[in-house]
């Protein structure tokens, strides 16, 4: 009595391949790729309350840099946060009047409302080695490094990639 035949071993294949691609595709979409939805204003106007982001969780932690696009942990909550890397370990951050200074430079961020800002200070801090500073862009509302301190980079979760869609008007 046969249990199939050159068909059925064929079909076990497919089946076989089909699984062993939706597992890579999980795989891949929780190790290496992921999408955030955004609950917050706290990014805006660069990202708003609603959008959602692919993010990167290749080497996340190693590489990075100034302006960069953080998703991580937040200190106060647990939840899962988006803010932008300011300053990397050891440099030094303030703001006066609402301006940006890393290292004693004004930084121009075209994406803050300055007027908004207006009589806003802030440090100077050292950002502490293994750490990152970051900010929200909408700084008036954001809850941010000024109020935890500096991050571990080993809490940051993946960078953005790009807005997969987006709530912002105007």
């Amino acid at each position: 009595m046969s249990h199939g035949g050159p068909g059925r071993l064929a079909d076990r294949r497919w089946l076989l391949l089909a699984v062993g691609l939706l597992g890579s595709a999980v795989l891949f979409r929780t190790e290496v790729i992921d999408t955030v939805s955004v609950e917050s204003d706290s990014m805006a106007p660069t990202i708003c309350d609603g959008d959602r982001l692919v993010v990167s969780k290749l080497g996340a932690a190693e590489d990075l840099g100034r302006d960069d696009l953080v998703v991580f942990r937040s200190p106060v909550d647990g939840e899962r946060a988006v803010k932008r890397v300011v300053a990397v370990a050891g440099q030094r951050v303030e703001i006066r009047d609402g301006v940006l200074f890393v290292d004693r430079e004004r930084r121009e961020e075209a994406y803050v409302d300055l007027a908004t800002m207006d009589g806003a200070f802030f440090g100077p801090v050292v950002v502490d080695e293994g750490g990152v500073f970051l900010l929200g862009d909408h700084r008036e509302v954001s809850i941010d490094s000024r109020d935890y301190g500096a991050v571990p980079r080993d809490r940051v979760e993946g960078t953005v990639l790009t807005t997969l869609w987006s709530s912002c008007t105007g």
